[in-house]
């Protein structure tokens, strides 16, 4: 009798942690849900409106934005992955991480600096009057300087996944194309390229995506997309049905990017055979090769990172604290201070919610709870603007709802509370949080838990006494991760902040926008600092790694 209600209560515990998926899946796909229905119900004045400003032009600047950012991206990321992978040259171990850094610099960031650096009154342009005698005076404006800007900001993802994949490709496959006789670069070609080609294929998507949530960097370029025209009728229009029935164009911009990525892997699969095998062996660069390569890396770094952290430095001093009149300015403080509670708390949620998702697929190991727990991730491959305007059309319903059962809140829920901003972020980074706390949870092997349910522990007692102690670390690099992502965040907090509530990122975007360079080192400064910090863990992750598989003659591979 003892083992069936122990049997009973373990099967409830079950069915409350799927229960608990359900609503975290209904609370990521119903935003998406709503938005992408209204294109089942379209308004025909909309969209003449919309077709007459515009439209088919912003359509078009889109898609040449984004293939060319993901072109550019997959060039220079998977090709400096390459580079480190497979050569040495001077500097390879430490380029190999300083690469990453470019990821810590909001591309909007990067954008006004190149905007400032190349203007009229700017250094270059000046240089050119005063030194060549050239009489330039053109604005730094334009589709390609978007692209190149962009790709220079965003190329890390594809760098990162590359960089992955080629550490680990078994040497025999490369070592055997070169055995038939291939050169260095034809067997990266015909075999190692091919092999790569599902990470490529991501870092794409995860390019195409960053560019298609963005609408800040390409405004300083005066480069118009679908992106940038939901922020205007949203901002300046106040037109509800126009602004979600272009977030549909936009989701479907997303949807076709997730489907282009899926036929760029095809049906092949890319498994290594025989367990774990050494890496590809560098081939050391020799004369102008070797110190041409560590040219380009530090080329790319200095241009993502080192220009824009030392610009920021420069511009960075405590006229920021000072009010017009000479007194105290407490902007920088109070916006900082919105900052860390927004990053605090949706990175709380997310770390609370990937934890109950994660165990709940390991208790519940059905089918159905696998689902719901990818559903939970699809918000990351919607771009933010579509997030928002999902996010709104979900309060405005519930303020109805609130109304009509006689609680008088009004907007509030929308505009007099953090409640949809948080609930946006939330939706938008849950995934990075569960991927970590996921990985970080296999680690503790099926055979501990199922030990556990047999002694008759209660499952919310498993995750209690077993689970989270064996996966703390995870959960704290999930806090980190996501605090970073909502520190940088700026369409959603755009789109839904409050009345009178602002962030850093906000009054970057703002004072870069007035082109008020002295104001905005500080708080962009504050930006780039705080999200240095997963690449300076990244890079502490990197150095225990290569300390266990250097060889014993401490040459580095």
């Amino acid at each position: 009798m003892t083992s069936i209600i122990g049997a009973g209560r373990i099967g409830g515990g079950r069915r409350s942690w799927r229960a608990a998926t359900v609503v975290v899946a209904a609370l990521v796909v119903t935003p998406i849900g709503l938005v992408a229905a209204s294109v089942l119900t379209p308004s025909t004045d909309v969209w003449r409106f919309l077709w007459g400003t515009g439209l088919a032009a912003m359509v078009g600047s889109t898609v040449v934005l984004m293939a060319g950012v993901v072109a550019g991206t997959l060039v220079v990321g998977g090709g400096l992955a390459w580079l480190v992978a497979a050569h040495d040259f001077p500097g390879r171990r430490a380029l190999s991480w300083l690469l990453v850094l470019p990821m810590a610099v909001p591309s909007y960031v990067l954008a006004f600096v190149v905007v400032w650096l190349l203007d009229a009154p700017g250094p270059v342009q000046t240089a050119a009057r005063e030194l060549l005698g050239l009489n330039t005076r053109v604005a730094p404006r334009g589709m390609l300087l978007a692209i190149v800007v962009m790709s220079v900001a965003l190329y890390p993802y594809v760098y990162l996944l590359a960089r992955a994949a080629l550490a680990e490709q078994a040497a025999a496959t490369y070592g055997a194309a070169r055995t038939l006789g291939l050169r260095p670069l034809q067997a990266a070609r015909r075999v190692v390229l091919p092999m790569a080609r599902p990470s490529l294929a991501a870092g794409g998507a995860l390019v195409a995506m960053e560019t298609l949530t963005d609408f800040a960097t390409i405004q300083y370029f005066n480069v118009e997309t679908v992106s940038v025209a939901v922020f205007q009728v949203w901002n300046g229009m106040f037109d509800r049905a126009a602004a979600t029935e272009l977030a549909a164009v936009v989701l479907a911009f997303a949807v076709t990017v997730i489907a282009v990525e899926r036929a760029m892997r095809g049906r092949a699969r890319y498994h290594q055979q025989g367990g774990p095998a050494p890496r590809v062996e560098p081939v050391a660069l020799t004369g102008w090769r070797r110190w041409a390569a560590t040219g380009v890396c530090l080329t790319v770094v200095s241009a993502g990172f080192a220009v824009p952290a030392v610009r920021l430095l420069g511009w960075s001093n405590v006229s920021v604290l000072a009010s017009g009149d000479g007194g105290w300015d407490p902007r920088y403080l109070v916006y900082l201070g919105n900052s860390v509670l927004v990053a605090t708390l949706v990175a709380g949620s997310c770390a609370v919610l990937a934890a109950v998702v994660a165990n709940a697929a390991r208790l519940a190991p059905d089918g159905l709870t696998r689902r719901l727990a990818r559903a939970t991730t699809v918000g990351y491959a919607v771009p933010g603007p579509v997030v928002a305007i999902g996010v709104l059309l979900v309060l405005a319903g519930a303020d109805v709802v609130l109304d009509a059962l006689g609680f008088d809140v009004g907007a509030t829920l929308i505009t007099g509370s953090l409640i949809g901003v948080v609930v946006a972020y939330v939706i938008r980074f849950l995934a990075p949080a569960l991927i970590t706390v996921e990985a970080s949870l296999d680690k503790v092997g099926p055979t501990m838990t199922m030990s556990a349910l047999t002694l008759g522990a209660p499952p919310r007692r498993v995750v209690g006494r077993v689970h989270l102690p064996l996966i703390r670390s995870g959960i704290g690099v999930a806090l980190v991760l996501v605090a970073v992502d909502a520190l940088k965040e700026l369409p959603i907090m755009l789109l839904l902040r409050p009345f009178g509530f602002s962030t850093l990122a906000v009054w970057v975007y703002e004072l870069a926008s007035e082109s008020l360079w002295t104001l905005v080192g500080l708080p962009a400064l504050t930006i780039v600092a705080v999200a240095t910090v997963p690449v300076v863990l990244l890079f502490r992750g990197t150095l225990r790694v290569a300390a266990v598989t250097a060889p014993a003659d401490g040459s580095v591979r």
